[in-house]
């Protein structure tokens, strides 16, 4: 079955990045020069995605303002002849058919994705959490979609459901930052997971392999985490989520291809900056020089 559906959370507060994100969605803080959302929203695009449901919390209503027609702006890049940045700010508003839901209370990842529920409906979906940056030369949710389609071969029958998530391989030093997969090795890159541990303490982890946040999920996921108990800090938990869903639904685990940069951490923030700034064709050849000076 065709993936024709991606949601993205966004409803966090950003607490990381206060205080610059008291007033800016840590979801609009550039990445050189395109909001961290924006490179999410292009990995969508182009994996063939065709609907994004943003979920979305109080004032946060200026991420769905990016991808809005802007008039005013328009006309006036229109009469100041700048056709490039015209083209550029057109290109935006044109990107994708987005849908907004409010997610009323930041309750946790699994109720974010809940609240999709309605819009997505009985068919299987993407999840795209927009703090993963995955830099790749084949987008990191459409080479899961391909995984989706390919592992028919490790099903009871063709048409069984079945979840794919990333994962990427972590030292062994920071497995308790991550939810970590315990799974057999089904083919290059490709595991068959058989458990799941959310933030296991240093030295009980059973493995490196560590959850990363894309996800191709079926729709039975919605009856299992409106049956969740929240968690201590009262949130819904997706790990938890999962770990029932694998008893009756296989799920799989994808170690992708590509540069993965945590942009809802400071480190991860600057690195990507750093990564992809060296990348970019204007300022590229300048940062290089700049950071080759530092060494001295």
């Amino acid at each position: 079955m065709k993936i024709k559906k991606a949601v993205i959370p966004a409803a966090g507060f950003g607490t990381r990045f206060l205080p610059a994100t008291k007033v800016v969605p840590k979801e609009l803080l550039p990445i050189v020069d395109k909001p961290t959302i924006q490179y999410i929203m292009e990995e969508v695009v182009a994996a063939g995605i065709e609907e994004v449901i943003l979920i979305t919390g109080r004032e946060k209503g200026s991420i769905e303002d990016h991808f809005d027609i802007s008039a005013e702006l328009e006309n006036h890049l229109r009469k100041k002849g700048k056709k490039d940045l015209l083209k550029l700010i057109q290109k935006i508003s044109e990107m994708v058919t987005l849908v907004s839901v409010r997610q009323k209370e930041p309750l946790g990842l699994g109720h974010a994705i809940l609240c999709a529920k309605k819009m997505v409906g009985g068919e299987p979906f993407a999840v795209l959490l927009g703090d993963d940056l995955i830099d790749a030369k084949i987008p990191c949710i459409r080479q899961m979609i391909d995984v989706y389609q390919k592992v028919e071969g490790h099903l009871s029958h063709p048409l069984q459901d079945r979840a794919v998530i990333a994962i990427q391989k972590v030292p062994r030093s920071e497995t308790h930052l991550y939810g970590i997969i315990q799974g057999k090795r089904v083919r290059e890159r490709v595991y068959r997971i058989e458990e799941m541990v959310e933030k296991p303490p240093q030295g009980k982890a059973p493995s490196n392999l560590a959850i990363i946040g894309r996800y191709i999920l079926p729709p039975q996921i919605f009856g299992i985490l409106e049956k969740i108990s929240p968690d201590g800090r009262g949130e819904i938990q997706l790990t938890e989520g999962l770990r029932e869903l694998k008893k009756t639904v296989p799920i799989f685990g994808y170690e992708f291809l590509g540069d993965r940069y945590d942009a809802g951490d400071k480190w991860g923030y600057l690195e990507a900056n750093i990564s992809l700034g060296l990348k970019h064709p204007d300022i590229g050849p300048k940062l290089k020089r700049y950071l080759k000076g530092l060494r001295h």
